[in-house]
């Protein structure tokens, strides 16, 4: 797990910008504090910090090999989980490893195999191949979008990094937002439009994409995507192939040359993968360390709802007790949750999930005082179909994306000059209509169906790209290397075309990977009705981002203030309506945090609007 970053001018001698390219490499320290190096040739010049986990000693980057005339260098951050069956395929081909880490292995794969070696691989990733001879740039980002991939097309060049903060560096990159940047923030924040950075020529390279930069052009193309597929097997068969997918990928996730351990919150999914987790750590005699969060208070203060119907310290004990795990509390209080916005954003380099980024950016800097790599159940929910939006047929068939309801209600705050010249429901509803028609389906699919591949869909590229986001940029800030099992692609692929019957089993949310793993937990979390990821239910919270974004409306200086009416800030402190502004974890209190965030965010990178 590391940061790159890297640029390629055709016109310039790039050695004679080496102070540029170590500047761009030290925005990406705290995603790779153990090691650091970089290359420079004379149109390409590449850097990598590294998080070392696996080949401590011999891993290093940027990494380089010549095969039949042409040399290789490669700068790469991520995992691969089938690292031990390409290295085999490959040294029966002839190849000779000089390392055991998994930087070599694609470094080899693209060097003897040319760039469809993508296909091949099963892991998370994001990487860049120059070629000395062929002078091109080879770009390269895992199927489901886990490791992250921005770049910026400059005057006769690119640049590209792990992080857009790395990119900003650069001077041919400006830090500006127009039209376009503006509706991302407002109308689609903290989510964003597949492929874009915001700020107006930052792009990232989508999920499954690669391609080259050469002679002046970039050019990429999708490599995977789902296909419809007619479903065969039985339910029972179905289950027996989920149980094996998703103990196949916790196995191959554990393989770490570092200590590792699991997020548990006392749902079905990190408790899924914690008890995985600690049978196979317990068959190598090794003991699995667990983690969990509350917040201050939180017992006396919780009120349960529809979306969050029962706290979590219960169910966390009851799976302590079931692991006999090394068990890790973080307890976290309000003054450290709001001022830990403003470090979220520094993550994440735009307004995010506010206290959702926040709180999480504070637990994995506690994680990380015990372990270096952890697994956590991000993405079961959008593949095994758990959220509310997929099970209650109401929302299920509302027009457009089910977690951003609020379009009418995000432009109220638009400066009328920028409502003027953004049709904001128009520009939410051609995003929700292009991804809808990506959405592959079979003729003979039920109206039900056909749905349901939509929604899975819309889920992948949009929802779990904004979760994924947010647990890369938190945890590699306290350089902490999540892994995500349920991201396997192979999962993705096989769940597209379970039908719906079987994913919501006898009625139940995500009753096909319940009844897949029934043996694994004990049956009071087996069944447990989801819960969202925990978040602050303290009063103290509400008066506290109330009080920052008080001082914000105070300032006319406050730069927020050239984007969005003062006036409905005013409404948004006095009112007491409460509307849903990206799911159910973004209420009045975190959209108040948001445009503080906002604000903190366009006075750290001196934003202008264009």
């Amino acid at each position: 797990m590391c940061g790159i970053t890297g640029m390629v001018h055709m016109e310039q001698d790039l050695r004679k910008q080496e102070t540029l390219l170590r500047q761009m490499q030290t925005t990406l320290n705290r995603r790779g504090p153990d090691q650091e190096g970089i290359f420079l040739e004379e149109h390409c010049a590449l850097a990598h910090t590294r998080l070392a986990v696996i080949d401590v000693e011999h891993g290093r980057q940027p990494m380089e090999t010549t095969v039949s005339g042409e040399t290789y260098t490669i700068v790469y951050n991520g995992e691969l989980y089938n690292t031990p069956e390409l290295r085999g395929q490959l040294e029966r081909e002839g190849v000779q490893f000089q390392t055991h880490c998994d930087t070599e292995v694609i470094l080899q794969s693209y060097a003897n195999w040319g760039p469809r070696c993508v296909e091949q691989f099963n892991g998370i990733f994001a990487f860049a191949i120059w070629e000395h001879h062929a002078q091109r740039l080879f770009l390269a980002r895992d199927r489901i979008g886990v490791k992250p991939l921005f770049y910026a097309e400059i005057p006769g060049g690119l640049v590209f990094g792990s992080e857009i903060k790395a990119l900003l560096k650069h001077p041919d990159v400006p830090h500006e937002i127009d039209k376009t940047g503006i509706s991302e923030l407002l109308l689609m924040g903290p989510g964003r439009t597949p492929g874009y950075g915001v700020f107006r020529t930052v792009r990232e390279v989508k999920p499954a994409h690669c391609g080259y930069y050469m002679q002046g052009t970039l050019h990429l193309h999708p490599y995977w995507e789902l296909h419809a597929a007619v479903h065969t097997e039985s339910f029972s068969q179905t289950a027996e192939h989920v149980r094996e997918l998703v103990t196949d990928a916790v196995r191959r996730q554990l393989v770490s040359d570092v200590p590792i351990g699991t997020f548990l919150s006392g749902g079905l999914d990190s408790s899924l993968l914690s008890s995985l987790a600690c049978r196979e750590l317990h068959s190598r005699g090794e003991e699995l360390h667990t983690f969990s969060v509350d917040y201050r208070d939180n017992d006396r203060y919780f009120q349960k709802s529809h979306f969050q119907p029962t706290s979590d310290p219960t169910y966390i004990r009851c799976m302590e007790r079931y692991l006999g795990s090394q068990h890790h509390w973080t307890v976290l209080d309000t003054p450290a949750l709001a001022e830990a916005l403003s470090a979220a954003v520094e993550a994440r380099d735009l307004p995010g999930m506010v206290d959702v980024d926040s709180s999480l950016l504070l637990f994995c800097r506690e994680i990380r005082q015990e372990v270096t790599v952890a697994l956590s159940g991000e993405c079961a929910d959008e593949l095994f179909g758990g959220y509310p939006w997929y099970r209650d047929p109401d929302v299920r068939r509302v027009n457009g994306f089910p977690w951003a309801q609020s379009t009418a209600y995000r432009s109220q705050f638009l400066r009328p000059e920028f409502a003027a010249e953004i049709d904001a429901q128009q520009y939410v509803q051609d995003a929700y209509e292009r991804t809808i028609a990506s959405a592959e389906k079979l003729p003979d699919d039920s109206p039900l169906e056909a749905r349901m591949r939509e929604m899975m869909k819309m889920n992948l590229d949009w929802f779990m790209q904004t979760l994924l986001d947010r647990k890369d940029r938190m945890s590699m800030y306290s350089a902490l290397e999540v892994r995500v099992p349920f991201c396997d692609y192979r999962i993705a692929e096989y769940l597209y075309n379970v039908p719906w019957e079987y994913k919501d089993w006898n009625g139940y949310e995500k009753g096909l990977l319940r009844t897949a793993m029934q043996d694994a937990l004990p049956p009071e979390v087996l069944w447990r009705k989801k819960s969202p990821y925990p978040k602050t239910h303290n009063p103290s919270y509400l008066a506290a981002v109330s009080h920052m974004l008080e001082e914000v409306v105070r300032d006319p200086q406050s730069p927020v203030l050239q984007l969005v009416r003062k006036d409905m800030l005013g409404h948004l402190l006095e009112s007491e309506e409460s509307v849903q502004w990206y799911g159910q974890l973004m209420t009045r209190p975190q959209i108040m945090a948001y445009f503080v965030q906002m604000n903190d965010w366009m006075l750290r990178y001196q934003v202008k609007i264009v």
